[in-house]
């Protein structure tokens, strides 16, 4: 299976080819175009997790109840393209096992069937964070497919970091974090409209985002006329 990535920019998206016997899993709904050879199903169900339960709880997690999978049908090779509903970067990360990663609320885009797809509840601290309280964990060996709203960036921790809250998008497990203000005081914070951050402490990856989209949501959200 090859992932391909669009050039970066405003609209990300990534072309996968699939050979036969290779099973591609994504977000439900991020298929634009598939070769005509290409099955396609959908379903609750990830590896080393399953059925109506492993849906709910990644509902928990701001993700899709529902997975959808591809196959090729005639022995030969096919093609599925790929695209997060908001604009913005798609970041490609290699699991190489022994390693969890962490995917915070509509991150997820794709990823090989040899991944584990599951939720790590994170306590109050991730409600606090402005995320969910529980993260989608991906877990064993092949490649992950993630999507951020605006442009992406992978950062390499050795020590601590500091991230707005809503500006990420996945980390290792090595990392822990603990949820803070961003000012001198709490009143500073939310004056300064930076409000939360998470502080990231350990050695790992992390992926962030440049763009809020519960922030860019509320901005447009404020110029659009009531309902009626």
């Amino acid at each position: 299976m090859d992932f391909q990535l669009s050039q970066s920019g405003s609209f990300g998206s990534v072309l996968v080819t699939l050979e036969p016997g290779d099973r591609l899993v994504s977000e439900a709904g991020a298929m634009f175009r598939a070769s005509s050879n290409i099955d396609i199903d959908v379903t609750t169900r990830s590896r080393g997790s399953g059925g109506l339960l492993s849906g709910l709880r990644r509902v928990l997690s701001d993700e899709s109840f529902f997975l959808s999978t591809y196959e090729t049908n005639d022995g030969g090779s096919g093609e599925v393209a790929l695209a997060p509903t908001l604009p913005g970067d798609v970041g490609l990360i290699d699991v190489q096992g022994g390693v969890r990663y962490f995917c915070t609320g509509g991150s997820y885009l794709a990823s090989s069937s040899s991944l584990a797809l599951d939720t790590q509840f994170q306590g109050f601290r991730g409600m606090f964070s402005g995320e969910s309280m529980f993260f989608l964990s991906i877990d064993g060996r092949g490649a992950l497919a993630v999507s951020a709203f605006g442009s992406i960036q992978e950062l390499e921790v050795e020590g601590a970091l500091t991230v707005d809250t809503g500006h990420v998008v996945a980390f290792e497990d090595t990392l822990d974090f603990t949820v803070g203000r961003a000012g001198g005081s709490w009143v500073q914070s939310f004056l300064s409209s930076e409000g939360l951050v998470m502080n990231f402490t350990g050695r790992g990856k992390i992926y962030v985002q440049s763009h809020n989209p519960n922030e860019f949501g509320q901005s447009l959200g404020s110029m659009l006329p009531p309902r009626e």
